[in-house]
C-alpha cells in the first residue's frame, strides 16, 4: 500500500471523505504531503471534517482537482488528529511540497488564526 500513498502524496489535491454519524459521506479536497507510511493533511481546527474524524476515524481518499472532482481509485483508511508537534510537522511538509503557495497560505493562516487555528491529520491505509 505504500505505493498507493506515494501516488496520493504526489497529487496536488486529494479528496478526503469523512463520514457523518448517520454514515453519509462528505468529501473535501485537501492538500496532502507524504510522510513515510502516512499522508499528512493540514486543515482548520474547528472544521467539520476534524469533528467527524474525532468521532469516526474511517476515511477514504481519492485523487481530485481543486474543485473536488475525483478521479482514480478510492482507498480506505483511518485518520488521526495530530498534536501540536505533529501539526508543526504537517506545516513544514506542506510548505516543502507546495513551495511559495504553501508557505504564503500557512503563514497567512498563522497570522489570522494563530498556531491553534489549524491542525494536522495523519491518514494511514
Amino acid at each position: 500500500m505504500t505505493s498507493d500513498l506515494d501516488h496520493f502524496g504526489q497529487a496536488k489535491y486529494v479528496s478526503l471523505t469523512t463520514f457523518r454519524k448517520d454514515g453519509t459521506p462528505v468529501a473535501t479536497p485537501v492538500w496532502v504531503a507524504s510522510d513515510g507510511d502516512r499522508l499528512l493533511v493540514w486543515t482548520v481546527t474547528d472544521s467539520w471534517k476534524v469533528k467527524r474524524v474525532r468521532k469516526n476515524p474511517k476515511v477514504t481518499i481519492q485523487q481530485c482537482d481543486m474543485r473536488g472532482n475525483a478521479s482514480g481509485p478510492v482507498v480506505e483508511g483511518h485518520a488521526e488528529v495530530l498534536d501540536d508537534d505533529g501539526t508543526a510537522l504537517v506545516r513544514k511538509a506542506i510548505k516543502r511540497k507546495y513551495g511559495i503557495t504553501g508557505t504564503v497560505a500557512i503563514n497567512a493562516s498563522l497570522l489570522r488564526r494563530g498556531k491553534r487555528g489549524t491542525i494536522g491529520l495523519a491518514v494511514t491505509v
